[in-house]
């Protein structure tokens, strides 16, 4: 597949605190770094989404069941765990989008409450890429409202990795996305 000049990278969640070692880590969350860095000279256009919750987001929770709605602090605003993966990089006149998060109310797309769709539309964008962290919540969400948004989106499979609890949900992620339109390729299928 030929990614063109109105073709945009957008690279979601790759923090710390989602990486091992991190406080919510997804089991190899680090291993798609490397990856991700071998896509960007790829791409014109780059678009990177982060969680940044305050302090008492209504998600955290001392018990955390590490699903939808129930999980560990993790990705406070201005934190060492928030902060991007030390070997991502981030190319120059890339933009980044803080995920808004109020403390009762959680967002897992980079589109709610951003200005993303617009930025992408402004950038002469038609066609999202998506990768990152994880499959099975923040990506899912991510690809889905891209379609949604009238983008034509194409998930990068081996640049993602899942939560996967319960075991299947990232399989289950892809297959809906997949019928939602997504198209799903592998990073070595660009050209």
């Amino acid at each position: 597949m030929k990614v063109l000049g109105a073709d945009a990278l957008i690279v979601v969640d790759v923090q710390c605190d989602f990486c091992p070692g991190g406080a919510l880590p997804v089991k190899g969350g680090d291993e798609i770094v490397g990856v991700i860095n071998d896509l960007l000279p790829k791409f014109d256009h780059w678009f990177y989404t982060r969680d940044w919750h305050p302090e008492g987001h209504c998600s955290f929770a001392e018990d955390p069941e590490f699903r939808d709605g129930s999980w560990p602090v993790h990705c406070v605003r201005n934190t060492p765990g928030a902060a991007f993966h030390p070997d991502l990089h981030v190319p120059e006149g890339a933009v980044v989008i803080n995920k808004p998060s109020e403390r009762d109310t959680e967002t897992y797309n980079g589109y709610q409450g951003t200005d993303l769709a617009e930025r992408l539309r402004r950038s002469g964008v038609a066609r999202v890429f998506v990768c990152g962290l994880a499959t099975d919540y923040c990506v899912r969400s991510t690809a889905l409202a891209s379609m949604d948004e009238g983008f034509q989106t194409v998930l990068l499979e081996d640049a993602c990795r899942a939560v996967d609890v319960p075991e299947g949900t990232g399989a289950q992620a892809v297959d809906e996305m997949r019928r939602a339109g997504v198209r799903v390729c592998r990073s070595e299928e660009l050209a």
